[in-house]
């Protein structure tokens, strides 16, 4: 144990893990074969090895860390604290405010109460410095300044606190989702091409849990092209095709495909867009309209971004598509205004409703299975430490051992197991003729030295081989 714990620590230090994972993966897409020009990405959410605390149970576990710090080391000061406070959190962790009631208005009074009692305690100690430097004394001022604000000396608990804050003075790295909770996450990018016999996973990048999955694309491509595994497509869900986003991936040569973000503008099944003007992409200059007339002129403004187009007057008050078309009336004509974002995604919102679009974006779907047999078998829903260092390595591995596991069901991988294998049995056979011939010849010397010395008794029998 004290081996496994040595390297377990070197592990964390050098951050190892992940150099693991990478040589695991590309390894096995070497041997394999398997092609990485699709993928798709994803994530999925961990939990750390904590308690998932209220934020009133939060303020008073730390509080009653913090106590028990100052009793054990400090018993004269413990002592000069008021009774009341001391018997509030006298109880254990799991007992703390179990007697109080469960109603709104008593809940509210008991948030109130600890956030000053966390408030006197900080205050009481912040000029001592040997409980000032206490992690249980920083991590009671971070929960508080967090959780609490003050105003003219009163303190007030906030409405809202946001997904960065702490979750556990147990695990202080952990933060929050809105929608699954405190913990962590993992940005997970699988190859789907479907010619693979299985699919391994090229990508895995930890984060915390309030992290959008937004932001993920940048450094899952950078972390693709440092392994030499960058693909040509990347499948995502609606989070991670944000304009930029597929703007990024194709400084990488990687086509981001996935829905356009937020909801469509409401019109009419027969409205025309932006996209249905031609506009020279280099110079985001309208050539001509949907009805096919060119501008009066259409001037684009680097500094703002915005194209601005006169269209004839004469032309759009007869077009046949006026009640459809996005340009708009003014006393000095008609006018178009868009930018080069706005041009993008009505052309990406046209091609979405397509069904071309709907067979290249289903195969995305797989990687919900991918993410459930992670937590399925390599426990990665929920893992046995805490601590971002020992949550990242814990991740790692386990993702490692996922693509062991997808890899030793392939064909080609039993075949070259097999294959490996006899020719370590005849290498090993050649290895030992010498010896097995070495071994006959001096059992052939010992029966002939024997039958030299004339013993019928020995001579012929089975001792002699056996010796």
């Amino acid at each position: 144990m004290r081996t496994l714990e040595r390297y377990q620590k070197d592990f964390e230090e050098d951050e190892l893990a992940q150099q693991v994972l990478h040589d695991v993966t590309t390894c096995l897409v070497r041997v394999l074969g398997t092609r990485i020009d699709q993928q798709r990405l994803d994530s999925t959410h961990v939990f750390s090895d904590m308690a998932q605390l209220g934020r009133t149970r939060l303020m008073g576990v730390a509080l009653k860390r913090f106590l028990t710090q100052v009793k054990r080391h400090d018993p004269g000061a413990y002592a000069a604290l008021s009774e009341e406070l001391r018997q509030r959190y006298a109880p254990s962790e799991h007992l703390l405010f179990g007697a109080v009631g469960k109603d709104r208005v008593t809940r509210r009074l008991l948030r109130q109460q600890v956030a000053e009692d966390l408030y006197q305690l900080l205050r009481h100690f912040a000029d001592q410095p040997a409980h000032a430097r206490r992690s249980s004394y920083r991590a009671m001022d971070r929960i508080f300044h967090e959780q609490c604000e003050v105003q003219e000396q009163k303190v007030t608990v906030k409405t809202k606190t946001g997904k960065t804050v702490m979750q556990n003075p147990s695990d202080p790295d952990a933060t929050y989702d809105g929608y699954k909770g405190p913990g962590y996450q993992v940005q997970v990018a699988e190859t789907c091409h479907p010619d693979n016999e299985v699919q391994l996973i090229t990508c895995a990048l930890p984060q915390t849990a309030a992290v959008p999955d937004e932001q993920a694309v940048a450094p899952v491509l950078a972390d693709l092209q440092a392994s030499g595994l960058l693909p040509e497509q990347m499948l995502g869900d609606s989070h991670y095709p944000s304009d930029e986003n597929v703007q990024r991936a194709q400084s990488y040569g990687v086509e981001l495909v996935g829905p356009v973000p937020g909801a469509a503008p409401v019109q009419r099944a027969d409205d025309l867009t932006i996209d249905d003007f031609v506009i020279d992409e280099a110079t985001e200059q309208v050539t001509c309209c949907p009805d096919g007339h060119a501008p009066v002129r259409s001037v684009h403004d680097p500094v703002s971004g915005k194209t601005h187009t006169t269209m004839p007057a004469a032309v759009c008050a007869q077009c046949a598509y006026r009640n459809q078309c996005p340009v708009q009336e003014a006393p000095d004509g008609y006018h178009l205004e868009h930018t080069a974002k706005q041009r993008r995604v009505a052309g990406r919102r046209r091609e979405q409703a397509t069904e071309v679009f709907r067979q290249r974006y289903r195969r995305r779907s797989g990687i919900e299975s991918a993410n459930s047999g992670l937590k399925r078998r390599t426990g990665l829903g929920r893992l046995r430490v805490r601590g971002r260092p020992r949550v990242f390595q814990a991740l790692y591995l386990k993702i490692a051992g996922w693509n062991i596991l997808r890899a030793s069901v392939c064909a080609k991988m039993r075949e070259l197991v097999h294959a490996r294998a006899q020719t370590a049995a005849f290498r090993l056979s050649v290895w030992l003729r010498p010896i097995l011939h070495a071994g006959r010849n001096a059992v052939e010397g010992l029966e002939t030295a024997v039958a030299a010395f004339h013993c019928p008794f020995l001579h012929g029998s089975g001792l002699t081989r056996a010796a």
